[in-house]
């Protein structure tokens, strides 16, 4: 069987690298054209398209979201009523705001799309397999802002998975960056509008309640847990400085790492927000988005098949210990056993700035982004064939879970 194996993980790296230019044009097409969250149409209809014209993939468009889709192809080999291992990888394509793929989920995209396809191919050049085997590719949309993957998880999209794999480009490669838990929201002040000078006792200042909200948070902080995060800005502070703005709004992130402590740190912040507004004689809304970010929920036996598989390809990782940021692939793992690892692009930009948009646009980041897709499709062929192991990724699945949960409800205890 070892051996088996391995000419199995050589394939995949054979039909990765025979299609190299076709995934290129894939994440080329997504990176020229980039398009925010929730509005990600011509990256959905690349993809669709790709994966249309693959032979073998059944292809759903707008999928439970507008600009979500579903690839499927199997299940294939076994035997009938043997159970199906459904293997699921993800696509992200959104980008953000006046600097487009400046976190590269293009390459996010492209991996993904290039790790099922290798797989596929993998199997197709064996002529009997153990079991029923089924690949499951799901485009999720609007990580940046919103959250797709919990909307897709609200509408039961990930519920045949048994393990799912997504890759997000960084600096270094490393199976594992603690990403936090977060929770959005928009803070709107409704004040009174007067002339600033000729009589400002008319007005009631929406301005003076921001800053005082802002100010509030920030003294809030010293007061946090030491890996506990509040940022934000005034996105609105008024028109004109002789008149007294009527309305002022912010938005700020609360991160903590363990979504089991949001509701505490909401609690903090809602007070903060509420003593700007009493302090004012403001009105004040308090709009959190739909979706909190979770924590990822660690695997670690994924994750060291990964690295395995990884190193084999030539990659060099390093272990972080300091969070990172957030993301909706977090959600994710608490319902399906799953991993999100990181790999390096060949730059040193960091995320989010006009710098990685350019790496992630540049062809020296096709190599290594395919090499993480061949990664990604080894690990996967490990979980299906390596007897016992789909139920010890479970198991560990589980127990984490379990953990997470009196964690939980230590936190409620100690906050009563």
């Amino acid at each position: 069987m070892a051996e088996k194996l391995q000419a199995l993980k050589q394939r995949v790296c054979v039909c990765v690298d025979d299609s190299k230019e076709k995934f290129h044009r894939l994440g080329d097409a997504i990176w020229r054209h980039p398009e925010l969250a929730y509005a990600e149409r011509q990256a959905h209809d690349t993809l669709v398209r790709f994966f249309t014209q693959e032979k073998g993939w059944t292809v759903e468009a707008r999928y439970k979201l507008e600009t979500a889709f579903r690839a499927t192809w199997g299940p294939a080999g076994g035997a009938d009523g043997e159970s199906v291992v459904n293997v699921g990888f993800l696509c992200e394509y959104d980008a953000l705001p006046a600097i487009g793929h400046a976190c590269g989920h293009n390459l996010i995209a492209e991996s993904g799309a290039a790790a099922a396809v290798g797989l596929k191919a993998a199997l197709e050049s064996e002529g009997a397999w153990p079991v029923l085997i089924k690949i499951t590719v799901l485009g999720t949309p609007a990580e940046e802002d919103g959250g797709g993957k919990a909307d897709l998880l609200r509408e039961d999209a990930f519920e045949d998975m048994d393990v799912v794999f997504m890759a997000h480009p960084s600096q270094e490669d490393a199976t594992y960056i603690p990403d936090v838990a977060e929770h959005d929201l928009v803070v709107k002040y409704h004040g009174r509008a007067s002339h600033a000078s000729a009589y400002p006792w008319e007005g009631v200042n929406a301005l003076d309640a921001a800053v005082l909200a802002y100010s509030n948070m920030s003294v809030l902080r010293q007061q946090l847990r030491p890996d506990w995060r509040v940022h934000g800005i005034i996105r609105n502070g008024g028109v004109k400085p002789n008149i007294i703005p009527d309305y002022s709004e912010l938005e700020f992130y609360l991160r903590t790492p363990s979504h089991k402590d949001l509701p505490n740190i909401r609690a903090k912040a809602e007070a903060c927000f509420q003593a700007a507004a009493l302090a004012t004689g403001c009105k004040v809304e308090l709009l959190f988005v739909r979706n909190e970010f979770h924590e990822i929920l660690r695997n670690r036996t994924l994750e060291g098949l990964y690295e395995e598989n990884g190193t084999a390809l030539g990659m060099k990782f390093i272990t972080v210990q300091d969070s990172s940021g957030s993301s909706d692939f977090g959600n994710v793992t608490h319902v399906v056993p799953g991993i999100q690892p990181y790999f390096y692009i060949g730059s040193e930009a960091l995320n989010h700035t006009a710098e990685y948009t350019a790496a992630s646009g540049a062809d020296e980041a096709q190599f290594y982004t395919l090499r993480t897709a061949k990664a990604l499709a080894m690990t996967a062929l490990d979980v299906i064939f390596i007897p016992g192991l789909l139920d010890k990724v479970k198991q560990e699945f589980k127990q984490a879970k379990e953990r997470g949960l009196k964690h939980g409800e230590a936190a409620t205890k100690k906050e009563i």
